[in-house]
């Protein structure tokens, strides 16, 4: 997070700036790497580690890690894989539900970590690739489940309907299949993120300006900032979490969409 008051008196707002740092190296190049890029192999490391070691110390009767590890998954796959896919489908694709739910969830918590303070998926490019994923992996099980032309008949031909509706129902059908689903799975995902950092930076810059910069009276105003700021960064934690969530239920829907017989 790049805190805008600098100390010469005035407030400076932030900005989309922050999304787009100065490249540490290889600028110019396909595989520039910027300060988000190191904030996202941290947290893809940190993530790696800690299964892992949960991976390599499990017990049968497990320690207070391995229980939150376990809560994790247990809560993906009984919340959504078997409650949205069913027992045998949600057993199939709980690793990839799995997958998309932690990473998710831990890129989007680096916007509340000290020193780090952005969230990875802030910037579009990690949400298209997870997004494509979801994508790539949904179109795959329906025309495995179903055959090209079947998967393209349950997905643009609802059933029931008379057939002169099928020339507004069809290409609304196609956009929604194959081009909305995913990009709204990467728009609403960094959106939400870069809304929240963008909140965050403004109280604690705002803070920061009014306590040190500010004279008088104004100097309260402070307080209540950096209240609101506590409040957004706890407020955050949420989002990061339900955005996690989010993600992969609307995964698991679509999954469940593409294998069903009808819809």
């Amino acid at each position: 997070m790049l805190l805008a008051a600098e100390g010469d008196g005035e407030f400076h707002a932030p900005t989309v700036a922050d999304f787009f740092p100065p490249a540490i190296f290889f600028e110019g190049t396909p595989f520039e790497f910027n300060r988000i890029m190191l904030v996202r192999v941290i947290a893809a490391l940190v993530l790696l580690t800690v299964f892992v070691i949960a991976a390599r110390r499990a017990k049968l009767v497990p320690g207070r890690f391995q229980n939150v590890i376990e809560m994790i998954l247990d809560f993906v796959r009984n919340s959504i894989a078997v409650e949205v896919l069913g027992k045998e489908n949600g057993r199939k694709y709980f690793p990839l539900l799995a997958t998309i739910f932690c990473t998710v969830l831990v890129m989007n918590i680096t916007g509340v970590v000290p020193f780090l303070n952005i969230a990875g998926s802030s910037v579009i490019g990690l949400p298209i690739v997870l997004a494509l994923w979801t994508y790539v992996m949904y179109l795959g099980a329906g025309v495995k489940a179903h055959g090209f032309g079947g998967y393209l008949k349950n997905s643009l031909f609802p059933p029931g309907v008379p057939a002169p509706l099928y020339l507004l129902l069809v290409p609304i059908e196609f956009l929604q299949v194959f081009i909305l689903r995913p990009a709204t799975l990467a728009i609403r995902l960094m959106a939400n993120m870069v809304a929240g950092h963008l909140m965050l930076a403004i109280c604690f810059a705002a803070t920061s300006f009014f306590l040190f910069d500010a004279s008088g009276g104004m100097k309260l105003f402070g307080v209540g900032t950096f209240v609101a700021g506590s409040a957004f960064f706890f407020f955050e934690i949420f989002v990061a979490a339900l955005q996690a969530y989010v993600f992969a239920i609307l995964t698991a829907v679509y999954l469940n969409l593409s294998v069903e017989a009808e819809h």
